[in-house]
């Protein structure tokens, strides 16, 4: 059973009430001992940001707050996060009286300076590499009267939604973007064709090529963290089974035969083994498989029902998924399976390379569909800048990693 969601990361707050620190230099990392367990709730490490103004203060109020802080106003916390961004964002981040770093940003926007000193206050303090500045992509689209309008396109865009790029301009339904891991490439659905097809494309390049069209449904690829392997969802045999295919080409090789209404693919971090969501025997329950071919391994959902969604933390000990039973909520457990740990209400999250955020999609008001950061361990969260507007629907994020 998961004791709680705290412990796993209090390591963050631990900072906060340390009684005093030894003097650091610009270029050392605060190290800080992380418990091994997640717990249900963890304070946010309560930090003051003052001298900024505009985009800037938004920016790092943003980062800040789905990395574990918040902000407080001046005597209310031990960390202080000064500066200024006049032509160029600088920032010093000091514990009382002592500085831990001090530095000056240069070169691109102030918001991707900002970034980059959101970052440097995260890792000075956990010596864990920041997110501000990884990307993510998704699926947009307008919603225009009577629900008709223009098809969805894949974007990538910055962690909180800004910069978006459409990566396809094809004016037809896709889905299911998945980057390969440690490239500027993905892969997705398009339902260009009759039946849906898995396309690979590169996005420095723009060369495009289909991955797998058999007949019926294509869907569902995730890249394995090697980045040598694709697992997908075929239903050439007529229903939906999991398959794996090299990522170089060649046959794909059916892993599963009796995952009914399999779906939601995804890979531990050292490439052996997907977890996945099927129907067996009336019941959807999360599935693993070994990549090399064997018999399915049911993971407990402890407390909630109907898990579908997977996604593995990139160090290998969560799996976040959606539970679609009263309600839809992202829920974790540990990769081992057990009890689950309801977090918020939402769907299809997509870790973090901290293996502590998650993006997710969350529905705003009635009809749109809106991508949201969480920090996993405060339950505290942001929703990202909707690309297509205000009368869009945001969803099937995937995090770079």
């Amino acid at each position: 059973m998961i004791k709680s969601l705290s412990k796993y990361f209090s390591w963050i707050a631990i900072a906060t009430f340390c009684m005093a620190l030894p003097a650091y230099s610009q270029e050392e990392t605060i190290q800080i001992k992380k418990p091994g367990v997640i717990t249900d709730f963890t304070p946010p490490t309560p930090i003051v940001v003052k001298g900024y103004s505009g985009e800037v203060a938004k920016v790092l109020n943003f980062d800040l707050t789905v990395m574990g802080f918040k902000e407080v106003e001046e005597g209310g916390a031990q960390y202080t996060l000064s500066g200024s961004n006049n032509g160029s964002v600088q920032g010093q981040l000091s514990f009382g009286k002592t500085v831990i770093f001090s530095k000056v940003y240069t070169g691109s926007s102030l918001r991707s300076q900002a970034h980059r000193l959101a970052d440097e206050v995260v890792f000075k303090l956990t010596g864990v590499q920041g997110i501000a500045e990884s990307r993510i992509a998704f699926c947009g689209y307008n919603i225009l009267g009577g629900g008709q309008g223009k098809k969805g396109e894949i974007y990538v865009s910055d962690f909180d939604g800004y910069n978006a790029k459409s990566v396809t301009s094809d004016d037809v339904d896709v889905c299911d973007p998945c980057w390969v891991p440690g490239r500027l490439a993905m892969f997705y659905t398009s339902y260009k064709s009759v039946y849906p097809r898995i396309f690979y494309q590169n996005l420095t390049s723009g060369e495009r090529r289909v991955f797998s069209s058999y007949p019926g449904m294509n869907a569902g690829s995730a890249v394995s963290p090697d980045g040598t392997k694709v697992a997908m969802v075929l239903s050439r045999t007529g229903s939906s089974e999991i398959w794996v295919k090299d990522l170089s080409g060649g046959e794909a090789r059916q892993l599963t035969t009796s995952a009914h209404q399999a779906s939601g693919p995804c890979w531990s971090p050292d490439s052996s083994t997907i977890c996945f969501s099927a129907v067996v025997g009336g019941r959807t329950s999360l599935y693993k498989v070994s990549a090399s071919g064997g018999g399915m391994e049911r993971v407990r959902t402890d407390g909630v029902g109907r898990p579908t969604e997977p996604d593995w933390s990139p160090d290998g000990k969560w799996i976040a998924f959606t539970s679609q039973a009263s309600d839809f909520s992202i829920c974790v457990i540990p990769a081992s399976g057990g009890s689950a740990t309801p977090i918020v209400t939402g769907q299809d999250p997509s870790w973090a390379p901290n293996s502590r955020t998650l993006v997710y999609v969350k529905r705003s008001g009635t009809e749109h569909l809106v991508l949201s950061v969480l920090d996993v361990p405060t339950k505290q969260y942001k929703d990202a800048y909707r690309v297509t507007g205000n009368h869009s629907n945001n969803s099937q994020p995937s995090w770079a990693r």
